[in-house]
């Protein structure tokens, strides 16, 4: 069973804005970056175009914008 917040192909949180509530209207992470074919092509058939990688099994930190740094209090 595929889970629209679960990465299908560690089992990880795939950090999809499009799966959670609360960032439900915003666009996804994965759609900034450029996941190569091979790495689409390694999921089986049924799990692909279900679900989000997350950023590590897409092979796509790099592309990714550095996370904000904690607000010090």
């Amino acid at each position: 069973m595929t889970t629209p917040d679960i990465c299908p192909a560690c089992g990880a949180r795939n950090d999809c804005s499009m799966a959670n509530p609360g960032t439900q209207g915003q666009p996804c992470w994965c759609y900034g970056v450029s996941i190569a074919p091979e790495v689409i092509r390694a999921l089986p058939l049924e799990q692909r175009d279900l679900t989000c990688l997350c950023p590590r099994c897409a092979q796509v930190q790099s592309q990714l914008p550095p996370a904000p740094a904690p607000a010090l209090t």
